[in-house]
Order: structure tokens, then sequence, then C-alpha cells
């Protein structure tokens, strides 16, 4: 059974950084797999943030570009999410996902992926 597990959210000032991380179990189809970072805020409809496929190519959402850095320990089966400069704007619940194509379609979209975390919360105040 696929299980993903987030880590490392909490509560920071503006401009302050965290390291999220998403540590994989049970997953032994490939070695090329495409993980994502996804984040939600009350009332807000869940939005692809940061995408890494089996090759390390890597796609970002507009509004984190320059900020937030995705990797992947294929090895250790984690995928990280380093955020810097962190906004109020950017308080979510964040959710990593995992599919087992790569490349694919639509990186950022939730619908390419079928393994999903239970979430880590982060909390940027002003």
């Amino acid at each position: 059974q696929v299980q993903l597990v987030e880590s490392g959210g909490g509560a920071v000032q503006a401009g302050g950084s965290l390291r999220l991380s998403c540590t994989v179990s049970g997953y032994t189809a490939s070695t090329y797999y495409s993980m994502a970072w996804f984040r939600q805020a009350p009332g807000k409809e869940r939005e692809g943030v940061a995408a890494i496929d089996g090759v390390g190519s890597t796609t970002y959402a507009d509004s984190v570009k320059g900020r937030f850095t995705i990797s992947k320990d294929n090895g250790a089966n984690i995928l990280y999410l380093q955020m810097i400069t962190l906004k109020p704007e950017d308080t979510a619940m964040y959710t990593c996902a995992l599919d087992s194509l790569s490349p694919q379609g639509e990186p950022l979209a939730p619908w390419e992926y079928p393994y999903w975390g239970q979430g880590t919360q982060v909390t940027v105040s002003s």
C-alpha cells in the first residue's frame, strides 16, 4: 500500500523559510515517477505549487517561482519543498502527491495523481 507522509509545516513570519518533506513508502512500481506539492487555503480551490518528474524536470506555479524549490531524493524516497521569502498568501494546507507516469501531460493538475498524503499546515503571519 502506497503511503505519503508530509512533515515540516508550521507557523512563520512573512519573509521566513520552511522546508517540507514527504516520505514515500510502499511504492515499488518504478524509479521514474512524478511527484508534486499542492496547497489549499480555506475557501479556495486546490492549487498545484510545484512538480518534479522522473528525470528531475520541474514545473512551478507562477506564484512561487523564484521562492520555492522542489527536489526529490530517489534513494530515500523523499520529496522536498524548500520555501523562502514566505508570504501570508502562502498560508495553506500543503499536500504531496505521486503518479507512476513520467512525464505527465499537466504536472500541476491534481487529476494526474492517484496517490496523496494527508497534508501539513503552513501558516505565514504578516
